[in-house]
């Protein structure tokens, strides 16, 4: 599509909307950014629009956003809105941002989805890709947004795209180089009318304009992908952790093994990651594939997987306070992610769940806690926490993560762990995980002995 002096609505005056208004304002459009929430949520976001001099309204949405030749809908933005179906009604064309973003990037695209381990796999990419002397960029739900950095990324370059299904949802043309699904279990079923299935057909959107010279990455221990086949034209290439697979990267002993057509030429000790745990090594697997199908030279991966460092809000020490040790989990917002951070730690837990609720089932979460020794209950969800878990372990309301914070010194011991793993999404009381996740490692630094 020419943009010149094309109306471009953006709904959602966020990350990735003010990032598709200034790409679309350096294409010639002519962008209008609308917003339900007040402007005083949205200052810093609003000061970018403005710099621009890019249009926006806020608290609402004006008749101006059905004038659009095309509109950019955020992630955040449910696809059922009453804003969204009113422009599906009048046939104005909604994509996303990254579907939009893509249109500029000459690029090499590689995408990673999946329900968990989506930010670690897409930091790593990015770590082994820059450290080959590639030009690379991390982006989408990690890093920068897609449209801050598309128009500027080489021919020869490439992106490490995290995205999300909300994402994928809305995309028409996107096709990466490279796509990856890490796997799928049950999360954001309010957004999909409770339909695990509509849920892992939104994953597999991430393959579906790619072709035999694209690669798909797919999980093959996941059962999911055995009931629901992935339809697609791409090369396929599987990672397992329990069996030998003909293309892809399996684990033997204790090595990472690459294999293309049977032919071995890579493997690594999996002591030599600095990240730990069968799940980081299933994150390991994919980047390897990966990584081979950009070309990367077996020494540089070597380097590359052994000298990266943990993510931010992933299983990170924030603090000990009293031999008491607190851990930002803020990125686990469903009960899978909590899964694996109860399976991290055998000394005494004081886990911190809750925040906006997805559905979650808890049952899932009860035989992992032989450990936990105290549950804090916070946000829209504690009252569902506090009676699923009273009875089962002691339980406490907490109005806030300082409530948190506090109660975790007082309660606990020397050797315990304070553990910020909420199985829940953050919207209800901040910006989103990260905005979470440095909150409460501000609040411990504050009790830090100084």
């Amino acid at each position: 599509m020419d943009l010149k002096g094309k109306h471009i609505g953006i709904i959602g005056a966020v990350r990735s909307g003010v990032g598709a208004a200034k790409l679309a304002l350096r294409s010639g459009a002519l962008p209008f950014v609308t917003d339900m929430n007040p402007a005083e949520k949205l200052r810093d976001y609003l000061n970018q629009l403005n710099n621009h001099g890019i249009a926006y309204e806020t608290g609402g949405h004006s008749e101006k956003i059905y004038n659009s030749d095309l509109v950019i809908v955020s992630p955040g933005v449910p696809l059922n809105a009453p804003v969204l179906r009113e422009l599906a009604a009048r046939q104005i064309t909604i994509i996303s941002e990254i579907e939009f973003a893509s249109w500029f990037c000459k690029g090499t695209i590689l995408a990673v989805t999946g329900t968990n381990g989506k930010t670690t796999t897409t930091a790593l990419l990015h770590h082994v890709i820059s450290h080959s002397d590639r030009v690379c960029y991390a982006a989408g739900n990690i890093g920068f947004a897609f449209s801050e950095i598309a128009a500027e990324v080489p021919a020869d370059g490439y992106v490490a795209l995290e995205v999300s299904s909300f994402q994928l949802d809305a995309i028409t043309s996107f096709r990466p180089a490279v796509s990856m699904i890490l796997n799928v279990t049950p999360d954001h079923l309010d957004r999909y009318n409770n339909s695990f299935a509509e849920y892992i057909n939104s994953k597999h959107r991430i393959t579906m304009n790619q072709t035999e010279q694209d690669i798909l990455i797919l999980n093959a221990d996941d059962p999911v992908f055995k009931e629901y086949p992935v339809k697609t034209e791409a090369r396929q290439f599987e990672f397992s952790m329990t069996r030998p697979v003909t293309d892809g990267v399996f684990l033997r002993g204790s090595r990472l093994v690459y294999s293309s057509a049977a032919n071995e030429d890579f493997s690594i000790e999996t002591s030599s990651l600095k990240i730990k745990g069968a799940h980081n090594w299933q994150n390991a697997a994919a980047v390897i594939i990966a990584a081979k199908y950009a070309g990367i030279e077996n020494d540089k991966l070597a380097e590359g997987l052994s000298t990266f460092e943990a993510v931010e809000h992933r299983l990170e020490p924030a603090g000990v306070i009293s031999g008491i040790e607190f851990v930002n989990d803020s990125k686990a917002t469903n009960i899978d992610s909590v899964k694996v951070a109860l399976k991290s730690f055998s000394n005494p837990v004081i886990l911190i769940l809750g925040g906006q609720d997805k559905g979650n089932n808890y049952d899932e979460l009860v035989p992992l806690m032989e450990n936990v020794k105290q549950i804090y209950a916070i946000g829209s969800s504690a009252e569902k926490i506090y009676s699923y878990f009273i009875g089962i372990i002691p339980v406490e309301y907490k109005k806030n993560l300082a409530e948190c914070v506090t109660g975790g010194i007082a309660d606990g011991k020397k050797g315990d762990t304070v553990l910020l793993s909420p199985a829940c999404a953050s919207f209800d009381m901040f910006d989103n995980y990260e905005h979470r996740g440095r909150v409460f490692k501000e609040i411990v630094r504050e009790h830090l002995p100084k």
